[in-house]
């Protein structure tokens, strides 16, 4: 069941990259050059409100270093690659352990 949940949000984060990077694209061929959103612009354009939540919680309730290195270089890069991140790893905790044995299962140990 849980590994249900974190494909089920790796597919959701797969699916706000490839928004993300049509829209980038989008903009690459309106403009004649290459655009990358980073993720914050596009965070704030979208509910700055959040934004502005997010780093107050993070500053007083974890720790202000956790904001200022870590946060605002995640927030620089373009919105659709921490996405295809995010999704990736998602899915490499939700994927299903690999059979062990071969592809016969318990049979092919037992032909050896």
């Amino acid at each position: 069941m849980i590994r249900f949940v974190f494909r089920l949000l790796a597919t959701i984060a797969l699916a706000v990259a490839v928004i993300m990077a049509v829209l980038d694209a989008t903009r690459s061929v309106a403009s004649s050059a290459l655009v990358f959103t980073p993720l914050g612009t596009s965070w704030y354009a979208v509910s700055p409100d959040t934004l502005n939540l997010a780093q107050a919680l993070t500053q007083r309730y974890v720790h202000p270093l956790l904001w200022d290195p870590v946060m605002i270089r995640i927030l620089t890069l373009p919105g659709f690659a921490v996405f295809f991140g995010l999704a990736l790893l998602l899915y490499l905790i939700g994927r299903r352990p690999r059979r062990r044995g071969g592809p016969l299962g318990r049979a092919s140990r037992s032909l050896s």
